[in-house]
């Protein structure tokens, strides 16, 4: 049966299909990856990372090409796509340039009578289980630490992005990555879970959605495997106070919809001091009233929104705007739905209150949900109510009084006067139900590591 499609979300329209692996196709994955480790694994340092520069070389030259097939695939806007697959080139060229650093042998003082290191070395295959909505920057940020530390990887990828994928595998092969190091897998449900009961499987590293993480932990730990989990989010996003509100506001909806308010650390609850509140929400209207449905490469301009990722997601999206007015929220703008394609127009959500669904639950296209509170105490405890704890940010004035907050913030990344901190030096990753386990920085190549001790006596 297959599977795996590329459906234009513009239109709903079938473009490719391809069929899911064979069991057989699945064994001779796994078999392929443990053979190529024990070569890969031993190569030089130096030696794998000059073959992920290639593959980063490969990322940015391909840029536009990759852009195409994001759009076709999942709708993402075509500037967006470009950027995503240059920022992919840069993370993977990051692990190149610096991965012998982060790996290098630590020697560790010691009153014994010898020589204590903790060496860095690879454990051997790892499954990635990737999303869709970032189809080119989420392998990059598992691939590039682990290919240049020694590991090989089976790639399993979202049902939707089966284009890019391959377009990934192609990139890999032409840079020269051996084979068996880097494969990717048309898996079902079943076949993942076989792929992690496989004893020479070490870990797996999955992006998405709770439901998803939770059965990836479970089956990891009945089998002693290492997982890293990056699920959804529901990040806070406070204004305390603003010398321009307009601005802020820009700066806020230009943040909540981008890739079509589809990314997990993306600001779904926008938490606005009283005093400036009316005029905030406003100007959020005023934005949202002036989009309109668009193509992909249209997209691109700032006043047209793209469609979700399928037809299915955007009904689900639209469902949970209706609970939401249902139970008492306002609903400024928008929120409605396409009769074909997958589009929602983008909404402003006012007034909901705890205990509702739209309160505790993630909102996944572009809704911009706006909370008021009369203090910092207030907008402190309405951020740290979620059950998730990806990231947020906290914007003020008075640089310390936003610190005060932010470093409050029961989230794995905190930011001060910014949507987020960027780069692929900055490790991403969150608490609560929002995972566990770094991307990217020096601590994406800490995860999937034999931290062993090498001691000699003297």
């Amino acid at each position: 049966m297959s599977t795996f499609k590329v459906q234009d979300p513009t239109t709903g329209e079938v473009l490719e299909t391809f069929d899911t692996a064979t069991d057989a196709e699945v064994t001779a994955a796994i078999d392929a990856a443990h053979a190529a480790y024990a070569e890969w694994g031993s190569r030089p340092i130096t030696e794998r990372a000059e073959v992920a520069s290639k593959v980063a070389q490969l990322f940015d030259a391909k840029k536009d090409e990759l852009a195409v097939i994001a759009g076709q695939e999942m709708g993402k806007p075509y500037s967006e796509a470009v950027e995503e697959a240059e920022f992919a080139g840069a993370i993977i060229g990051y692990y190149a340039d610096h991965g012998a650093e982060f790996a290098a042998d630590q020697e560790i003082p010691t009153d014994s009578d010898g020589t204590a290191i903790i060496r860095r070395r690879p454990i051997g295959v790892l499954l990635g289980i990737m999303p869709w909505n970032f189809p080119y920057y989420q392998i990059a940020r598992f691939a590039g630490p682990n290919l240049v530390l020694g590991n090989t990887i089976l790639l399993k990828d979202a049902n939707l992005c089966p284009r890019s994928a391959l377009a990934v595998q192609q990139i890999m092969d032409e840079a020269g990555v051996p084979r068996g190091v880097y494969t990717n897998l048309f898996a079902d449900h079943d076949q993942v879970a076989r792929i992690i009961a496989d004893p020479r499987v070490q870990g797996v590293s999955l992006t998405g959605s709770e439901r998803a993480g939770a059965i990836v932990a479970e089956q990891a730990g009945r089998n002693l495997k290492k997982a890293v989990l990056e699920l959804g989010g529901s990040d806070p996003y406070i204004i305390l106070d603003s010398d321009d509100v307009k601005k802020a506001a820009d700066t806020a909806w230009a943040t909540r919809m981008y890739n079509t308010g589809q990314a997990c650390n993306s600001n779904k609850r926008i938490i606005v001091m009283e005093d400036i509140y009316d005029e905030f929400v406003d100007r959020l209207v005023e934005l949202a009233k002036a989009m309109k449905p668009g193509t992909p490469k249209e997209a691109s301009a700032d006043d047209v929104y793209s469609a979700l990722s399928s037809r299915e997601a955007a009904e689900h999206l639209y469902e949970q705007i209706q609970t939401a007015v249902k139970e008492g929220a306002t609903l400024r703008v928008g929120g409605e739905l396409s009769d074909t394609g997958a589009y929602i127009s983008p909404a402003v959500l006012t007034d909901i209150a705890p205990g509702t669904k739209a309160y505790s639950e993630e909102l996944f296209g572009p809704v911009a949900a706006v909370y008021k509170v009369a203090s910092d105490e207030e907008a402190l405890e309405l951020a740290n109510s979620s059950d998730f704890g990806l990231g947020g940010a906290v914007f003020s004035t008075n640089v310390e009084r936003a610190k005060k907050i932010a470093s409050r913030l029961e989230v794995g990344m905190a930011n001060v006067n910014t949507p987020a901190g960027e780069g692929a030096e900055l490790p991403f990753g969150g608490v609560k139900r929002s995972g566990y386990g770094r991307e990217l920085g020096p601590l994406g190549m800490d995860e999937f590591v034999n931290k062993q001790l090498y001691y000699v006596s003297r």
